[in-house]
């Protein structure tokens, strides 16, 4: 006989959802219905969320709330909740700002019905860390930088710099495996930088994207007057800029 008090003891709104399903072998049921499924719909809403496809991202949030309602999960439904009127209003880098948050919640719940059930726990694979690898962001606009932090500080080193003179003056780190390069920026902007690093033979050493929010094609087309790896139009979404960060780093 599975322990109620499983469920119960790990914040569980047991009491609530037997308003919905009138007894626990129906609870039971459903509950092993829901964790057969679940996984195809978090993978789906990792695949939205990475390519910023807010409309179909709300749509499966909404759905994991009204799940996580059905069974009493509270906190995961507050949460998906959250999200779903975040993507709602295209609010994108509150999405991946208060994601893992989602996530983590989504897999604390899942391992206690993975009890409750009598199946095995899953635990959470370990990232792999290169916290001796550094990757120069140099950008103006503090959400982009933000943005890129947030996505690859759990994997690099993530250098932030607001323009180019701040990058040239950090180019001699000698941890860095890549640069992405915005253009326009005050002060000093990306084509000095550019300048800077052909004239002392830094394109060996540091391999640069460029990210870029520069409508003009002529302008862009003038970058590949050097030898950079390639060039990322803003704004952009997750899965493009993991694209071109490894393809970076790899060169």
């Amino acid at each position: 006989m599975k322990d109620v008090n499983i469920l119960k003891n790990n914040g569980v709104n047991v009491e609530k959802s037997l308003e919905l399903f009138g007894d626990m072998e129906t609870y039971d049921e459903t509950l092993e219905t829901f964790l057969n499924e679940i996984n195809e719909k978090i993978n789906n809403i990792k695949k939205y969320k990475e390519i910023a496809d807010m409309a179909n991202y709300a749509i499966l949030v909404h759905s994991l709330k009204s799940d996580a309602k059905y069974f009493g999960f509270d906190k995961l439904a507050e949460l998906s909740y959250n999200h779903e009127l975040e993507s709602k209003a295209n609010h994108i880098y509150y999405i991946y700002d208060h994601f893992d948050e989602l996530m983590d919640e989504t897999d604390r719940i899942l391992n206690i019905v993975r009890q409750y059930l009598g199946k095995e726990v899953i635990k959470k694979e370990e990232v792999i860390v290169n916290k001796d690898k550094t990757i120069l962001v140099v950008d103006d606009s503090e959400v982009i930088s933000t943005f890129i932090n947030k996505l690859f500080n759990n994997e690099y080193n993530v250098l932030l710099a607001k323009d180019g003179m701040e990058a040239i003056n950090n180019l001699d780190n000698e941890s860095i495996v890549g640069m992405l390069l915005d253009l326009n920026m005050p002060n000093v902007n990306g084509f000095v930088v550019l300048e800077y690093m052909n004239k002392n033979n830094l394109f060996n050493k540091i391999p640069v994207s460029i990210i870029t929010g520069v409508g003009n094609d002529d302008i862009v087309k003038k970058t590949f007057e050097y030898p950079i790896v390639d060039v990322l139009r803003k704004p952009f979404n997750e899965r493009d800029i993991r694209k071109v960060v490894e393809k970076t780093i790899k060169l």
